[in-house]
């Protein structure tokens, strides 16, 4: 089991160029990539990609790329037309409106589209994609193991609640036979005392009818058996890998249909005392399982 939150990151460096890769994984019901690179390496977006989703089956990730070169042999370029053309213009309005001055060549380069990124050769693009994505599993390496290990955590509590749940049906399971015979000691006591002034008996066939009615309406045993039968399908799931966050979550809303259809039924105020307590552990496994691959 695997948490959908995490990070990771890892650099490296090769021919005077810094690389660092962060990776951020939040919750998600579904895969995202969201992939920021500097221009030198728009061209590695595909395979960073596919190496994200190899990695990764369930959330959002943010991936960070930054370089930092300092090499004598930066790879940029200069607009060397787009930079007369400034110089022109800027000589033709000084001329035009008598204001001699230098012109600053250095902020000239600041300008948007005067220096611009050179894109490496076929050479140069192979050894950076090797690098960048040989640093990108690093990182994925380190986010794999800190989402397992949040995972074992979620895991864990999700199992004390299970174990919690498992107790509160185990006592609403004993209620429920309970229940029907203290209803029907309850209702006959209460005709007994109405009669007696009249000085009339109970029909037994008429009392019998009441209490057999009372229990179909008030029969949870299905409800019971299908709840257990989601604990136990609950506990399969959590030792499976394989996206067990959706199938918990599913899981999990069953659960909560059940207990809610429990409650309904119980006119036991004991009864409902358990059902609240377990809707209060399955609320709490909704909320965990939201954070599970």
């Amino acid at each position: 089991m695997n948490s959908m939150t995490g990070y990771g990151e890892a650099q490296g460096e090769a021919d005077g160029v810094s690389y660092a890769v962060e990776v951020k994984t939040v919750n998600n019901r579904y895969l995202k990539t969201i992939i920021k690179l500097p221009e030198l390496a728009y061209f590695l977006e595909e395979n960073i990609d596919k190496l994200l989703r190899k990695n990764v089956q369930r959330g959002t990730i943010n991936y960070v790329l930054r370089l930092k070169d300092t090499s004598a042999s930066a790879l940029f370029d200069i607009d060397e037309k787009a930079l007369h053309a400034v110089l022109e213009k800027l000589s033709r309005a000084g001329s035009s409106s008598g204001i001699n001055g230098a012109i600053d060549l250095g902020n000239l380069l600041t300008l948007p589209g005067i220096i611009q990124p050179a894109l490496p050769d076929k050479e140069r693009a192979g050894q950076i994609r090797k690098l960048v994505l040989d640093i990108s599993q690093k990182a994925l390496d380190k986010l794999t193991r800190m989402r397992a290990t949040e995972g074992d955590y979620l895991e864990a509590d999700i199992k004390k609640c299970c174990t919690a749940i498992e107790e509160g049906l185990g006592q609403v399971r004993g209620r429920s036979a309970i229940v029907i015979k203290e209803y029907a000691d309850k209702l006959k006591k209460r005709v007994n005392e109405l009669l007696a002034h009249a000085e009339l008996k109970i029909d037994e066939g008429i009392l019998a009818r009441e209490v057999a009615i009372f229990a179909e309406r008030s029969d949870i045993s299905e409800e019971i058996a299908r709840l257990d039968s989601h604990l136990q399908q609950f506990a399969q799931c959590c030792g499976s890998s394989d996206q067990a966050g959706r199938r918990l979550d599913f899981i999990s809303q069953e659960m909560l249909r059940e207990a809610n259809t429990i409650a309904s039924k119980a006119s036991d105020t004991e009864t409902t005392r358990y059902v609240v307590d377990m809707k209060c552990q399955i609320d709490r496994i909704k909320e965990q399982v939201q954070n599970i691959e």
